[in-house]
């Protein structure tokens, strides 16, 4: 009977997001009522009120709104504009070379905001107004800046990547050096699409007839400096154990605040705007979160925990079955759910199981972040071709958007498929970092 409840619950919750109701909600919702149907009101109130606390004085998550803040204020001080223009500078003369250059600035931008919504949204404004006037291909121009911003997802300070070190009890600093390598290996791989996509059909990007010196390349540096100093200063103590992951949010939002006063660019205006908007995106992340907590602890009070894992047992004989299976679930969430929701929803029940299937959780984790990284441009819900649509407003359509991820889509599934083929492109550096 209990674990009959427990089914109906999650089935309950199934519902409920099909139906556009807020995850964090629904995950609330159902796991209140469920832990009511099974062992009464007061167990479940007890529970609500217990649970949020539980999650959210963990020490480690000060670092979401810290780092959120870090690259809201990065963003709206102007302190990562200069990217895209130097790489544009730099890269004029290859093939799709603005395609190319917004590559370039989306790792950039990544590598400092930590947020692949926050990277698609600045890209989107600087990025694809630029290719359109040089008359891209607007499939090339929009797809390309879609799919460079799910690289914040990967590259770090990754929100995604601090989360999943909470839940399953892994190194944060670890995760991010995995997340470095499969990041960087990403960015590579958008890059020959599109110098094959442009070799292919020229008329997708004209050559630019701009020339540009060895002076005006080297004019463009300065523009960066900001850029690479607080990357630099953030990572630099991080990866030399100066500060922790916890503590690398704190140093990075105060780095940011003391170059934006450098460059003259904080206002209050953007300085309350990124304090608002951390805020709200670090309560959103915390519902999501205590949510997913109160449906791990009414799935194990159901039984329903049980067989589910009887039934990915029977799969887990064959570790690469079940990471098939695994993929096959983020791939199907990714097309509904944002990826901090889809992995809240499913991480407490897959990785006990990932865990006794004999899966390095380093090289697990980076293999979930970019299961959801793909989600986040996979028909017909991607989170980054809305927000590029958004962006651009009524000059572009979904389906134009759409069939420019589709090349960058068959580049994530082959960067997928080498990152399960050779681990060791994940674990080479959090291994020689210890």
């Amino acid at each position: 009977m209990n674990e009959a409840i427990g089914f109906i619950g999650l089935a309950a919750l199934f519902v409920m997001i099909a139906v556009r109701v807020p995850i964090g909600i629904a995950l609330i919702t159902a796991s209140f009522g469920g832990i009511w149907a099974l062992i009464g009101l007061p167990a479940a109130t007890s529970t609500l009120k217990i649970a949020p606390y539980g999650f959210a004085a963990n020490w480690q998550l000060s670092s979401v709104p810290m780092f959120l803040f870090m690259g809201f204020l990065c963003y709206h001080a102007g302190i990562t504009h200069g990217l895209f223009n130097a790489a544009r500078v730099w890269l004029v003369r290859l093939p799709g070379g603005l395609a190319i250059a917004s590559v370039f600035g989306s790792a950039g931008f990544a590598a400092i905001t930590g947020s692949s919504v926050a990277c698609a949204a600045a890209m989107g404004r600087i990025a694809v107004p630029e290719m359109l006037r040089s008359n891209y291909s607007p499939s090339l121009a929009t797809g390309t800046v879609a799919a460079a911003g799910t690289v914040g997802a990967l590259i770090p300070p990754s929100i995604i990547f601090i989360i999943f070190g909470i839940l399953a009890e892994q190194p944060i600093g670890k995760l991010f050096l995995g997340g470095a390598m499969a990041g960087l290996l990403t960015v590579l791989s958008y890059m020959l699409v599109i110098v094959i996509w442009v070799l292919l059909k020229p008329s997708a990007a004209p050559r630019l007839t701009e020339q540009y010196t060895i002076r005006d390349r080297v004019r463009t540096l300065p523009s960066i400096l900001p850029a690479i100093v607080l990357a630099g200063a953030v990572f630099g103590g991080l990866f030399t154990g100066l500060f922790t992951p916890t503590e690398a949010g704190a140093v990075g939002s105060g780095i940011s605040i003391l170059v934006a006063l450098f460059m003259r660019t904080l206002t209050w205006v953007n300085f309350r705007k990124s304090l608002v908007e951390s805020f709200t995106t670090s309560a959103t992340l915390f519902i999501i979160a205590i949510g997913a907590n109160m449906l791990t602890r009414f799935v194990s009070l159901s039984g329903a925990d049980e067989g589910i894992a009887a039934f990915v047992i029977q799969i887990s004989g064959d570790p690469m079955l079940l990471l098939a299976f695994i993929a096959l679930i983020y791939l199907v969430l990714g097309m509904f759910l944002d990826p901090t929701g889809a992995m809240l929803l499913t991480l407490p029940i897959l990785i006990p199981v990932a865990a006794n299937a004999g899966f390095d959780m380093i090289w697990f984790g980076v293999i979930i972040v970019k299961l959801l990284e793909i989600g986040m441009i996979t028909p017909p819900v991607g989170l980054n071709v809305f927000v590029i649509k958004s962006v651009l407003g009524e000059g572009v359509t979904l389906g134009t958007i759409f069939k420019g991820v589709v090349y960058f889509l068959i580049a994530d599934a082959i960067v997928l498929l080498l990152l399960i083929a050779f681990p060791d492109i994940v674990l080479l550096l959090p291994e020689m970092f210890g």
